[in-house]
């Protein structure tokens, strides 16, 4: 049984990384193309691309290898065959799950320890392939800009040597020279690969400089003749160079379980301190809940301003404020002036506008950490989660295969389609949902194994009892 599974689950792993890969080329061979890059740092990238297209690859794999081994199995009536020896068909899943089970170890432990630094280099050599700059590739008859201060448009270009004919530079005006168009009949081409310096000696040609005049002046133009003119480019700039890996900050990608839980440990320590803040500062409001509490009261006194132009009676303050707020607060009619009622209300709706604007920043520091730590558990619970579904697809795809009769690719590759479809998009939106704190990281991150699980214990149930599905809630 496991030696038919062997062709299928490679044959399908090798196309899945194949069209991963695919489009990863795809989406970001503009990045790549063009920049002089060599083919040993391509590759290193490549293979840690590799490491999350595992990931991903590998359950898929054990459902189309067990939806045509197994499928093929009753499609010959081999299946039939062991039934009538007595031998259960859960029998012949228990090493297969068996294999499972320990393949599902094998990518947990690599989605921990593996996948992190992999994912982290990649984005660090990324990170270094997009800054370098273009390598200097002239075309003919097109405008080349690759040099900073310069544009060139050559006419033709020898295809046996670094010959230029026709040549026309646009140099630009800088502190230390000033605008100009340089032509020339031919031009040679020489590096310099130590330097990272670019030679190219022009023969008969001319240069145009503008020549910016003073207040007292005009513009002027000067242009000379010249029998060899020579010019170098500094290309170090081009070379491609990499940092540091270490050096550069890590997100929730490419971390491992362990560090991300110390990380969520210290997020709730900062949360408990600041809503333990926030209560001893603010005694009446205790919980960021009883904020909406005390909003009417602030929307009162903000509309409410007192001035010392103001003529407002003394029941009217009174009558504003005692009736409509339940806080014990020092009756305004106490006050001999009315300048003194002005003073209290306004130095009341200051303390009232801080103390709000305060706690709705602690309200907003402590959902973005909330956030954070969402952001944390969701990758903890997909380093589980994802390995776990190589068990879920043997308890769908083992008796799928058995039902259905069939063996050949197509057909499996359609079935194989629409569950792995489901479950992928279980498990981004699951990710989006948990991220926003609409639902909690453990449902989102196994949503779409509980749901294809049930699945799998009811076609198994069908399979080992000889039901039908709708028996099981019949009386």
């Amino acid at each position: 049984i496991l030696r038919r599974h062997v062709g299928p689950f490679l044959f399908c792993l090798i196309t899945l990384h194949f069209l991963l890969l695919m489009q990863f080329l795809i989406l970001h061979i503009d990045k790549l193309v063009g920049k002089g890059l060599e083919t040993s740092v391509i590759i290193e990238l490549i293979l840690y691309q590799l490491a999350y297209m595992l990931v991903l690859a590998a359950p898929m794999s054990v459902l189309a290898a067990t939806l045509m081994a197994y499928g093929r199995f009753a499609e010959l009536n081999e299946l039939t065959a062991i039934k009538a020896a007595g031998v259960k068909p859960m029998q012949l899943m228990k090493p297969v799950l068996f294999s499972a089970a320990i393949l599902a170890v094998f990518l947990t432990w690599f989605s921990n320890e593996v996948l992190p630094e992999a994912n982290f280099k990649a984005r660090s050599l990324f990170l270094d392939i997009r800054m370098k700059k273009p390598g200097f590739d002239l075309t003919a008859n097109t405008f080349y800009d690759g040099i900073e201060g310069y544009t060139f448009l050559v006419r033709d270009i020898s295809t046996d040597s670094d010959t230029l004919f026709d040549v026309t530079i646009f140099q630009e005006a800088t502190p230390s020279r000033e605008q100009a168009v340089i032509k020339a009949s031919f031009g040679q081409l020489s590096s310099d690969d130590k330097s990272f310096a670019l030679q190219l000696d022009l023969y008969d040609g001319s240069v145009f400089r503008y020549l910016p005049g003073q207040q007292s002046s005009g513009d002027r133009y000067e242009e000379s003749l010249f029998e060899k003119h020579r010019i170098r480019f500094d290309m170090s700039d081009m070379a491609f160079s990499r940092t540091n890996p270490d050096l550069r900050r890590r997100d929730d990608r490419t971390m491992s379980s362990q560090a991300m839980k110390v990380i969520n440990d210290s997020l709730y320590n900062e949360i408990s301190r600041d809503l333990e803040l926030v209560g001893k500062r603010y005694p009446p409001l205790r919980l960021l809940d009883s904020i909406p509490k005390n909003r009417d009261l602030y929307m009162d006194v903000r509309l409410f301003h007192i001035t010392s132009n103001d003529s407002v009676t003394r029941s009217n303050i009174t009558h504003r404020f005692e009736p409509e707020t339940n806080l014990d607060l020092v009756s305004l009619s106490r006050l001999k002036y009315l300048e003194s009622q002005s003073v209290a209300v306004l130095e009341a709706s200051s303390s009232i506008r801080n103390t709000i604007g305060n706690v709705q920043n602690t309200e907003g520091s402590v959902r973005w950490k909330k956030e954070r730590i969402a952001q944390y558990q969701v990758e903890i619970f997909k380093k589980i989660s994802i390995p776990v579904g190589c068990i879920i697809f043997v308890l769908i795809g083992a008796p799928l295969g058995m039902l259905t009769r069939k063996g050949n690719i197509g057909f499996n590759v359609i079935v194989c389609t629409v569950l792995f479809t489901y479950y992928w998009i279980t498990v981004i939106q699951g990710e989006k949902l948990a991220d926003r704190l609409v639902i909690s990281p453990l449902m989102g991150m196994w949503f779409g194994n509980i749901t294809l699980g049930i699945l799998g214990i009811i076609l198994v149930i069908k399979v080992t009892s000889e039901k039908r599905i709708s028996d099981l809630w019949k009386s």
